[in-house]
């Protein structure tokens, strides 16, 4: 039976019940340290490119952690969010301190930010190309955004599994036209000012389709020995979208170029999800979020016509 004034549920009626009226522990809190470690299970630091700077930018291991919030860039706006909303954990996908400093003065942008953060007691963790390259990273939620089939990395990570790399390519279920096929990435992109770019024959009908979160001009080789009909990527610049261009295979792959930022952003849901499942398995309660600043940098466009 139940009791009426403590709502235990005795252990005499179904085996379940604590049979001395004590209530259950509530979970507790975990430390920033055991976050880490949930984060290390989900995206391995291993897996980050050598370039890459990933990992805690700021914030002590011992300290409790009751809030997290998600974002792509460690902004000031951003911070502030963290901070007002009352996280003790800001974790983003960009680096904050990807190149050497030699001052963290607050007479600069990025002084501000980790005077904010300290100050305020938020800690900050990157989670960046070790984000991309993970099942479950940041191309991975794209391709399945997109709807891709029989995806696999476009490039291999040199430290993770078969499955693991920059980048994905995969199939549609059933063939489109390339500008149905944009329509349907605009359509699942946050809104953002830039819009998206195409390159290619409108009515061309594309199946396997190339995707890179984030800046992936880089992996044009890869892109090519895919087969691939279209790329899907970001911050496209004139050159290298230009020799793509000139060196397609009957016009192909076509190039879809879209916000660097809303491309990323994409992740942001699954993996706030994806931690927070891994840390209720380990009987932690935090409360996870993501981050309502669009940080991306651009405000307007104008267009012909």
């Amino acid at each position: 039976m139940e009791s009426a004034d403590t709502g235990v549920t005795d252990a005499g009626s179904d085996g379940t019940g604590t049979g001395d009226n004590t209530p259950a522990e509530a979970p507790a809190a975990p430390t920033l340290g055991q976050v880490l470690l949930a984060v290390e299970e989900l995206w391995p630091e291993s897996l980050a490119e050598n370039w890459d700077e990933v990992g805690l930018v700021a914030g002590h291991p011992s300290a409790p952690v009751t809030r997290v919030m998600f974002a792509v860039d460690p902004t000031l706006a951003v911070i502030d969010e963290a901070v007002e909303w009352g996280a003790e954990l800001l974790i983003t996908h960009h680096p904050l301190l990807l190149k050497g400093v030699t001052s963290v003065a607050a007479t600069t942008a990025k002084g501000q930010a980790i005077h904010r953060l300290i100050e305020s007691g938020t800690a900050l963790l990157t989670v960046h190309t070790n984000g991309d390259s993970a099942v479950g990273g940041v191309s991975d939620v794209l391709a399945d955004a997109l709807g891709l089939e029989d995806v696999a990395p476009l490039t291999m990570a040199a430290n993770g599994l078969p499955e693991e790399g920059i980048g994905r390519v995969g199939d549609l279920a059933d063939v489109m036209s390339l500008g149905d096929f944009a329509a349907r990435v605009f359509g699942i992109l946050p809104s953002v000012a830039g819009g998206v770019r195409v390159s290619g024959d409108k009515d061309g009908l594309v199946r396997r389709i190339a995707v890179c979160g984030g800046a992936g001009d880089s992996l044009f080789s890869e892109v090519r020995a895919s087969n691939a009909d279209v790329y899907v990527t970001a911050d496209l610049r004139h050159h290298p979208a230009s020799e793509a261009r000139e060196s397609a295979a009957n016009g192909r792959p076509y190039l879809i170029d879209v916000s660097h930022f809303a491309s990323e952003w994409l992740w942001l849901p699954a993996a706030a999800s994806a931690l927070g499942n891994v840390l209720a398995d380990q009987g932690h309660d935090v409360e996870i979020q993501v981050s309502n600043t669009n940080s991306d940098p651009w405000d307007f466009i104008l267009t012909p016509g």
